[in-house]
């Protein structure tokens, strides 16, 4: 199979294997962003802490979330996170009950790396990863040594690499996995082009220094930028983000009640106005379901 045909058929697999979207960077760092109290473990606990990245999954916490748990006597703390390292690690020391950042192909690098028993328990609404202007304005402004950001983290570079072969500006390996995909997976650079790689929350302020930039979706809204000021954006759906909480308590009843909030009409109708444009999660039954059946008979067809 070449590698077109590959990774058109990658995003089914994924889905097909129940993958979901936001990755990170793999450096150790500090476990939490600030000192918070592990809550309480037993059947009447009360208190639940979230941990989100900076922006919209936050926004999502404080605007419906916390009000709904609140309405059935649970006490909501939201820690945010500028990076993509330290969510696991606090939810791993129980500084946290539930974090909600990352699509599934990273958390489960990051937890075989870290060996942390973390599961992965319902999708978010997610931004999908975007190519973004940066000093030129349009795809057809791209010309031989073309500069453009992307994020430094394995996952998400891989990603980024993918949209670029998409674009017809790389032409990738024959062969390669599309997860791991890196800079020594280009067979021909079409267009010269000069991938500058930065952590993903650098990305939004790098547009006034290079030509285009590749920008995870949720640092893309916190800067303030629109879904609608993409110039093109990954189609798979393999990357819609999870919530994910310890293991032991992925059938606790917080964690139902924390479920049915994320899964409520009010928060459907939410999510639809206020996150317009986003990829929301297939159990809807909107943007994905289809598509998730179409990609994973695909996916099944080309394994044969």
């Amino acid at each position: 199979m070449n590698a077109s045909a590959l990774l058109k058929t990658f995003s089914a697999a994924a889905l097909a294997l129940a993958l979901a979207a936001c990755g990170g960077q793999k450096d150790t760092a500090p476990a939490a962003a600030a000192s918070v109290p592990a809550a309480d473990t037993g059947a009447e606990k009360k208190e639940i802490v979230f941990g989100t990245t900076v922006g919209d999954f936050g926004d999502m916490v404080k605007e419906q979330i916390q009000p709904a748990l609140e309405k059935k006597g649970y006490t909501v703390k939201l820690i945010e996170f500028t990076d993509y390292v330290r969510p696991n690690l606090a939810l791993a020391e129980g500084e946290l009950d539930i974090n909600i950042f990352q699509h599934k192909p990273y958390l489960d690098d990051f937890k075989k790396e870290h060996k942390l028993d973390l599961t992965e328990v319902f999708q978010v609404p997610t931004a999908p990863l975007g190519l973004y202007p940066g000093k030129l304005a349009s795809l057809d402004e791209v010309k031989e040594g073309s500069s453009v950001s992307a994020p430094n983290d394995p996952s998400n570079f891989a990603r980024a690499l993918v949209m670029l072969n998409e674009l017809g500006w790389v032409k990738l390996k024959d062969g390669i996995n599309p997860l791991t995909a890196s800079k020594n997976d280009i067979a021909e650079n079409l267009k010269n082009i000069n991938i500058v790689e930065l952590e993903a929350a650098q990305l939004p302020r790098s547009r006034a220094d290079v030509d285009f930039a590749v920008v995870n979706g949720n640092y893309a809204m916190s800067s303030g930028m629109k879904l609608t000021e993409t110039l093109f954006q990954e189609p798979s759906f393999a990357y819609v983000n999870w919530a994910a909480v310890k293991t032991a308590d992925k059938d606790s009843q917080w964690l139902k009640d924390v479920e049915e909030a994320y899964n409520s009409e009010e928060f459907k109708a939410y999510a639809r106005k206020r996150f317009e444009g986003y990829k929301y999660p297939a159990s809807w039954g909107e943007n994905a379901a289809a598509g998730a059946q179409a990609e994973a008979a695909s996916a099944a067809s080309a394994a044969q």
